[in-house]
């Protein structure tokens, strides 16, 4: 009886281990994804994301699921939204581009669940961190530089075209698109720019964006700066309508120029989304969203689409081609 006693406790004691180890493998994570887009809108950089996650281990719907919830512009519809991923117990909340009225839906949520912010242009002045250092509470991510970035934008505007005067900046009420607006009037007055803004809903439709366009027409401008969320889902629909208004157009990445912008200067957004997916695996590893530091892009890309530059009858200098990374034929 001792023996066969003194064998069950070993047996307990050696398998244990191996059985906690079963246990952690077999744990199937839920990530709940926010996306202001359509679905089909941001599908190239989701991919990037799921790339992310699969280098790091994670087989989707084996070791890990991710519920997606598109809100297309309607932020009214955002709390809602995670009240519902709140019930399916997701355990990792990943945003974009984590406005505040997104981080304080989810910090109103029944438990405290951590949030991976994508695409965030300035986690500090908005108010979701606390600093890049140390972001504390229950928030980080990776930010893009959006509103550092507008300076160089008018430059390259300008430097296509020296002598455009007044650009048009289409922007609606989120905090971001009014932040953007801000900073474009300031690095515009450097360059001796004059901004026309242009106000249109939150999460717009094509009527609404023709109508900005007759706005656009009638104030004169040379030029269009479209702010985060100001076109909605509809780059493409923007860029057919500055060409027929001889308008210069420059975005904040390649979808818009591949959409038929003239050119895009920004962060390079599939790797913003690849970035988010280290957080994820930190976070799932035990580690505190807080004390995860706030990453910036340390590299931008240029693209140019020299069909659009046909369509307006332009020639790009050879000083913006030799410092593209990538020219749409």
């Amino acid at each position: 009886m001792r023996r066969s006693g003194l064998a069950v406790v070993l047996a307990v004691t050696l398998f244990a281990p191996v059985a906690a180890k079963e246990q952690e493998a077999a744990k199937v994570w839920r990530l709940g994804f926010l996306s202001p887009y359509s679905a089909d809108y941001d599908a190239t950089w989701r991919a990037a994301f799921r790339n992310g996650l699969r280098d790091l281990g994670y087989v989707e719907n084996k070791n890990i699921v991710i519920e997606e919830r598109h809100f297309g512009g309607r932020h009214n519809a955002v709390p809602a939204l995670v009240e519902e991923l709140v019930r399916l117990k997701v355990d990792v909340f990943v945003v974009h581009p984590g406005l505040p009225s997104q981080i304080d839906a989810v910090r109103k949520a029944s438990r405290p669940i951590p949030i991976v912010f994508v695409a965030n242009p300035d986690p500090v002045g908005l108010g979701v961190v606390t600093s890049l250092a140390r972001p504390g509470g229950q928030v980080t991510g990776v930010a893009d530089q959006h509103g550092d970035l507008v300076g160089k934008r008018l430059e390259l505007l300008k430097e296509v075209v020296p002598a455009i005067s007044r650009i048009a900046v289409l922007y609606n009420s989120t905090d971001v698109s009014l932040r953007g607006l801000k900073d474009t009037q300031a690095a515009a007055t450097v360059l001796g720019l004059t901004v026309v803004p242009v106000e249109i809903r939150t999460g717009p439709g094509p009527a609404d964006i023709d109508r900005a366009f007759t706005t656009i027409r009638r104030e004169r401008a040379e030029a269009l700066n479209v702010l985060f969320g100001a076109a909605g889902v509809h780059p493409r629909h923007v860029a057919d309508l500055a060409v027929k208004s001889r308008l210069l157009t420059i975005g904040t990445g390649r979808i818009f120029t591949e959409s038929g912008y003239l050119m895009s200067y920004g962060a390079n957004f599939p790797d913003l989304y690849r970035r988010a997916a280290t957080y994820i695996d930190k976070i799932l590893k035990g580690a505190k969203p807080g004390d995860l530091p706030v990453e910036q892009p340390t590299t931008f890309e240029l693209v140019i689409n020299l069909k659009t530059a046909k369509a307006l009858g332009l020639t790009i200098p050879q000083s913006i081609l030799v410092r593209a990374d990538e020219v749409i034929q």
